[in-house]
């Protein structure tokens, strides 16, 4: 079942990819995309203002296995 992720979703993602430290593989796995789909994104939205804006992911979003996200920024 593929699900559609809202720009919004896509922008943090690439925020977080860019400025986290965590490898993409990683990222890719606790957002449960695949790691082409996170290239792509970060590919579309790599020269846009998205990386100046903090993330707004909710912890609902991630599992008990996605702690480091949760250690590198502060959710909503």
């Amino acid at each position: 079942m593929r699900l559609n992720r809202t720009d919004k979703f896509r922008q943090d993602a690439v925020r977080i990819a860019l400025m986290s430290g965590l490898t993409r593989k990683q990222l890719a796995g606790d957002l449960g995309v695949g790691m082409s789909t996170l290239n792509k994104w970060i590919t579309a939205y790599r020269d846009t203002d998205v990386v100046s804006e903090p993330p707004q992911f909710s912890r609902r979003l991630f599992s008990s296995s996605q702690v480091t996200l949760s250690s590198v920024f502060m959710f909503a």
